[in-house]
């Protein structure tokens, strides 16, 4: 483990595993997704994988400020934890954060606060969430898609938000996929 992923861990623990303990294997997985993807990241693999484990830390009761936990995470991460400053541009962008941005009507807030991470970041982050079950195993975004619409209900914001973010969900994981494959057809 780096220093990076050493203090990630820790801290995501500190704030999901008791009040959250599903939230928690949910992180913990989404991490061990990034795990599978390091080939393609180089050094920012470690990055990559500190902002999954940390994700989803907006959701802890203590964060939630405004119900929105890309915002929440980011900033607990910013200006309490004093994280560097690319994991919070990941936490605050993950997994096609500006479309609920603009639901909430916090779309300003969050990009005016928080500048985005290269596309190819952005896409392993949403890669590993959108593979990764509430329980933390591995899945396919079709199926996570759907799950997370059941979970919150097809006409709620979360749910509308999920599905208008799939097509973007889906091109993140294929581009994702394709760099994989592309890393493997490398001779060594």
């Amino acid at each position: 483990m780096s220093e990076l992923t050493e203090w990630a861990y820790p801290l995501a623990e500190s704030l999901l595993a008791e009040p959250l303990p599903r939230r928690w294997q949910h992180s913990q997985g989404v991490a061990e997704r990034a795990r599978t993807i390091a080939l393609i990241l180089g050094q920012d693999a470690e990055l990559l994988e500190a902002s999954a484990v940390l994700h989803d830390i907006g959701y802890s009761p203590d964060l939630a400020k405004t119900g929105f936990h890309p915002l929440d995470g980011a900033r607990y991460l910013r200006d309490v934890a004093h994280a560097d400053e690319r994991v919070v541009s990941l936490v605050a962008h993950h997994s096609c954060a500006w479309m609920e941005a603009e639901a909430r009507g916090l779309r300003q807030e969050l990009e005016g606060e928080f500048p985005r991470e290269p596309a190819h970041l952005n896409d392993a982050l949403c890669f590993c969430d959108m593979n990764t079950t509430p329980d933390g195993t591995p899945t396919n975004p079709v199926d996570r898609v759907n799950e997370i619409a059941g979970r919150y209900g097809p006409d709620s914001l979360i749910g509308t938000f999920i599905r208008r973010a799939e097509p973007e969900i889906l091109a993140s994981t294929s581009r994702v996929l394709e760099r994989v494959a592309a890393a493997k057809r490398q001779p060594m």
